[in-house]
């Protein structure tokens, strides 16, 4: 009978994903909400911050998301919406979060934004945790709240839509960090400009599909799910702490 037991827990817990999620109280109800939460937390920040130098990009990317919303750029402007929504509001826990419950993920950052490190290495670190670890719990999220599945129509489409506009503006945001180590003839930033140069969203974004793939099938699943979220942020902590290898230039 284990394996009529086994095929019960299966059933069950497949039932469950079907089931829409609350929304948190936390969690920002618009785009525009996470617009005015995004500037105030720019606002709030010093000079020199390396969490302000990823907010600030974040922020841009934010507005240019909201923007094309708004134009009808989307499949499905409801889920877009709700998945940023989602995916802002992970980021804006560990903005408040006590040093002691910032994630695996997110610590690095966190930990070293007073490293002597350029601008672009602290946006690089904040936008690994954000892709690589976030968006795949995010996008699992948004679909559970919606009652929407990866696989549902406009899905997959509206999230390579987000793919491509961010590609298209990754040059020049790369650009505007670039231009002030440009001026700065130092051999020690050319490693900088090499990893700036390899970076891809879009690769951290196609890798973050694959995670939400594998987190939808394990979600509710224990002590599975768990433990591979753990191992995902540690995996991307690793790589936000390479990101921020000081280069002997301040913030």
């Amino acid at each position: 009978m284990a394996w009529l037991r086994g095929v019960v827990t299966a059933v069950r817990e497949r039932l469950a994903r079907r089931r829409r999620l609350p929304v948190p109280p936390n969690q920002p109800r618009s785009v525009d909400e996470v617009v005015d939460r995004l500037r105030e937390v720019d606002r709030m920040l010093p000079a020199g911050d390396g969490v302000g130098a990823f907010n600030r990009m974040y922020l841009q990317v934010t507005e240019l998301v909201r923007d094309r919303i708004g134009e009808g750029f989307f499949h499905d402007a409801t889920f877009l919406a709700r998945l940023d929504a989602v995916f802002a509001g992970l980021y804006l826990e560990q903005v408040v979060a006590p040093p002691s419950l910032v994630t695996k993920a997110w610590a690095p950052l966190f930990e070293e934004r007073k490293a002597a490190c350029v601008p672009i290495q602290f946006a690089l670190a904040g936008m690994n945790a954000h892709i690589n670890n976030d968006l795949p719990i995010a996008l699992v999220r948004a679909c559970r709240q919606l009652g929407l599945t990866p696989s549902s129509p406009g899905v997959k489409a509206d999230y390579d839509a987000v793919t491509g506009l961010l590609a298209e503006v990754q040059e020049q945001v790369r650009q505007g960090f670039l231009d002030g180590v440009a001026l700065e003839v130092d051999r020690s930033l050319a490693p900088v400009v090499t990893m700036v140069g390899n970076w891809s969203i879009e690769k951290a974004r196609q890798a973050a599909w694959v995670s939400a793939g594998v987190l939808w099938e394990v979600d509710g699943v224990e002590p599975l799910a768990s433990e591979y979220l753990a191992t995902l942020g540690r995996s991307v902590g690793l790589a936000g702490r390479l990101l921020l290898t000081p280069v002997g230039q301040p913030a």
